[in-house]
């Protein structure tokens, strides 16, 4: 192989050297790289590993004045409590629901007190089984790793049901691959499991994406039912109405509607007319054809006048009463 070398005299020349290439021992590959759940393939490689430091770095937030946790307000959880805080990432993820469960207090897991340390427990239960609950969400993975942030942040990661690749250690992987879930989707699963932890406590603060409504620009009327709508279906006097206007008597009540019978254009009044007034209902003059009023009246209660034109007008029964004493 010719390389460039340097001669002591300072100048440049081309020498030629024979370079023999020392084979790499690479390591072999773990067994997981041949799991179904195993997210990538073809040709891969470990990489080197780096040398150990004397002293690590200080994890995020180690001091509670610089802790982002610390320093979020409640608006930004989906739900919280007087010591507990569940926060959901800030745009859809490619899961159906990916959480975390923060201690209000700035502490990691192992200094809990031992009051935090059993509710820590039962949060656990209780957000798992909020996650479980929604639709298409077969298990879920709870992690906590730790090393990234000095305040104790537990991971909730569903799993999609039927989507056995995924099952097992990459499930964090595979929800950066798959494509994300439909925001109003996404919203709506944190709504229920915000809702799901309120029943226990706490405060809810997601709510549902709000349906977006969109009505047509112009309506269109069918010709056929404009005319069937105008168009009456029997006479005002035909055999059909009058044994119908007979069928539907009642009795008055304070505060009830009445329907009477219609009154013709000559001032007559249907059949069934007498069986209304019978029953104490008051009429107006026009239906009762001149006649003076009878039955018992009070004031406050509604009567409905029925006219050929089927438009039903209201007056109340007092109103009726002063035209009538009027007219006498």
């Amino acid at each position: 192989m010719a390389i460039v070398r340097e001669i002591e005299s300072g100048q440049w020349a081309l020498a030629c050297t024979k370079v023999s290439v020392v084979p790499h021992n690479a390591a072999p590959l773990p067994d997981f790289t041949r799991w179904p759940s195993f997210p990538f393939e073809g040709d891969l490689r470990v990489k080197d590993l780096a040398p150990p430091v004397a002293v690590e770095p200080p994890r995020s937030g180690e001091d509670a004045s610089d802790c982002v946790a610390c320093n979020t307000s409640d608006d930004a959880y989906i739900w919280f409590s007087e010591r507990w805080r569940v926060r959901a990432m800030d745009r859809p993820t490619g899961l159906p629901m990916v959480l975390i469960l923060e201690c209000r207090s700035h502490l990691d897991l192992g200094d809990l007190p031992n009051l935090l340390a059993a509710e820590l427990g039962v949060m656990t239960v209780r957000l798992e089984r909020a996650i479980r609950s929604l639709d298409g969400v077969a298990r879920v993975h709870v992690n906590r790793w730790g090393d990234g942030s000095a305040h104790l942040h537990m991971w909730f990661l569903a799993r999609p049901y039927g989507r056995l690749q995924l099952r097992g250690t990459f499930l964090s992987l595979w929800d950066d691959i798959l494509p994300t879930i439909p925001e109003q989707q996404w919203r709506e699963n944190m709504a229920l499991v915000a809702a799901w932890l309120a029943e226990f406590g706490g405060q809810a603060n997601a709510e549902p994406a709000h349906i977006q409504w969109e009505s047509p620009a112009t309506f269109s009327v069918s010709p056929t039912a404009a005319t069937s709508d105008t168009e009456p279906t029997s006479a005002p006097n035909s055999p059909d109405r009058t044994a119908g206007d007979s069928t539907g008597r009642a009795q008055v009540a304070e505060g009830s509607i009445i329907t009477g019978p219609a009154a013709g254009a000559d001032g007559t009044v249907a059949e069934g007319a007498s069986d209304y007034a019978d029953a104490g209902v008051g009429l107006s003059k026009a239906d009762r054809a001149g006649g003076e009023p009878t039955g018992a009246e009070s004031s406050g209660d509604e009567v409905r006048q029925s006219s050929d034109s089927g438009v039903v007008p209201r007056q109340t029964v007092g109103d009726a009463a002063e035209s009538r004493m009027t007219t006498l």
